[in-house]
């Protein structure tokens, strides 16, 4: 059996997203088992924590600067050092917007590798050669241009909704997945992401909320279009990490 280290990953941002994501780090590590030849048993899973924290809103609180019982940094600060006593060595934050409170998080914790997903996404797309993608997120995603420099240094040109559209993917994001409702978040999504792509010529987009492909798993009418999903990429960074 090979050594493993010990991750964690800081969810509940929201508690379904956190839960997918512990799915997707446990597909990726079958997956990096397959690809070295191992066996794939429940023992040769690296040892992982899952810390489902209530955290303020990401994008209200970016919206509403200055200190408040709004801001997410505390909880996410008190979830990482539940992480870090447990062992852990590298964590993945399963939110997108909260990344704009990475650097805070890498410093109180030096010890521990903080990944960033933004960097993920970039290095994968300009490995693949992706030179133009489209980026659905939320407003507080936007607002922080979590992905705007990482993509610029990787070489490649990022295209975002229009103000409406981007209300659109929030209400999906709010009024349907965070609610339930599915069918709603379906539909203003595969709206959005249809008129972003014609609009640009575009054949990839990335679905930087980890809200968004809970319900968008293919784009109606729009044949070849792919859809990037940040927070897989991010859970096989995970997983390399942890089998390193």
């Amino acid at each position: 059996m090979s050594r493993t280290h010990v991750v964690g990953i800081l969810g509940g941002m929201g508690p379904a997203a956190g839960a997918d994501f512990a799915r997707l780090f446990v597909q990726a590590c079958a997956d990096h088992m397959r690809a070295r030849g191992l066996p794939v048993s429940d023992q040769a899973f690296p040892e992982h924590w899952l810390a489902q924290v209530p955290v303020p809103d990401r994008s209200n609180a970016l919206e509403s600067p200055g200190p408040g019982g709004h801001q997410p940094l505390d909880p996410m600060l008190q979830a990482m050092g539940k992480l870090a006593a447990l062992g852990a060595t590298t964590v993945a934050v399963a939110c997108n917007t909260a990344h704009a409170w990475h650097a805070a998080l890498q410093e109180r914790f030096p010890q521990l590798e903080v990944l960033h997903v933004a960097r993920e996404v970039a290095q994968n797309l300009a490995g693949r050669g992706i030179r133009e993608v489209g980026l659905l997120a939320t407003e507080g995603t936007y607002r922080a241009g979590l992905y705007d420099q990482a993509l610029r240094q990787a070489g490649v040109q990022c295209h975002i909704p229009s103000t409406e559209e981007r209300e659109r993917l929030m209400r999906g994001i709010y009024e349907g997945v965070k609610a339930g409702n599915m069918a709603l978040a379906r539909e203003c999504f595969a709206g959005v992401a249809d008129a972003l792509a014609r609009r640009h010529g575009l054949s990839v987009l990335v679905l930087g909320c980890t809200e968004i492909p809970l319900a968008l798993s293919a784009v109606p009418g729009t044949e070849g279009l792919e859809l990037v999903d940040p927070a897989a990429l991010l859970a096989q960074a995970l997983a390399q990490r942890a089998f390193a």
